[in-house]
């Protein structure tokens, strides 16, 4: 018996988390007819710009593959917007992260009002691929930060704002997961360790396996944002 197939019969309702303040976790946030439609449309965005796996800037190569909606990104910096190469970011996906934020911190919440995500980057991990602790902090904007995840279950590290070390939570994510990040949790370390393979079932259509993660951010394009903080050094 697969993973999968233990958790489907032993399955009871996963609550709300939140790991720390600004950190929202939501299981089963997307239903199971969503989560296909996105990994449908996962493919479409794929078919016409590739993904390919990040180099870094000091030439190491990162195990997932990704696309970016919306901005061109590379390690460490933003680039044009979209233009060749570089898709759009549909307005309804905009949307759901809206409806993200505001289910996560409350219709009325500063957080949740001023989202606008100006892009999306969208990570493929096969059952090698991991994801180093590292913080979000390319971007000119403050504003949370959304993730949806799609297909096999992860570890989510959830850590600090400090250090890439201990203190840390692991945070089992599945598909149709959401967890949103923001407020003093901003710029927390998170990372990726492990991928459970065949633990996505077969109902989304992804024959290879793996985990699709999409992340709507708010880059802030170079200016100081509706959340009044400027860019991160670092």
């Amino acid at each position: 018996m697969t993973r999968f197939e233990v958790n489907e019969l032993f399955s009871v309702p996963r609550e709300r988390q939140e790991p720390a303040p600004g950190a929202v976790h939501l299981p089963d946030w997307l239903d199971p007819e969503r989560q296909a439609q996105l990994v449908t449309q996962c493919r479409v965005w794929v078919r016409d710009s590739p993904m390919r796996h990040q180099v870094m800037p000091g030439g190491g190569r990162m195990s997932v593959q990704s696309v970016m909606l919306g901005r061109n990104w590379r390690p460490y910096r933003y680039g044009a917007s979209a233009g060749p190469g570089i898709q759009e970011l549909p307005d309804w996906l905009v949307h759901t992260g809206q409806r993200a934020a505001a289910d996560a911190y409350g219709e009325l919440s500063e957080l949740a009002l001023n989202f606008e995500p100006d892009s999306a980057l969208i990570n493929y991990y096969d059952s090698q691929a991991h994801m180093g602790m590292h913080q979000d902090k390319d971007e000119y904007s403050a504003a949370p930060i959304v993730s949806l995840s799609l297909g096999d279950t992860c570890v989510f590290r959830f850590g600090n704002t400090e250090t890439r070390t201990a203190p840390y939570q692991d945070i089992e994510l599945r598909s149709g997961d959401l967890f949103v990040f923001g407020g003093p949790s901003r710029y927390a370390f998170h990372g990726v360790p492990k991928v459970y393979p065949g633990t996505g079932g077969p109902q989304l259509g992804m024959k290879h396996g793996g985990r699709l993660n999409i992340t709507l951010r708010m880059t802030g394009d170079g200016a100081s944002g509706g959340f009044g903080l400027e860019k991160r050094g670092g």
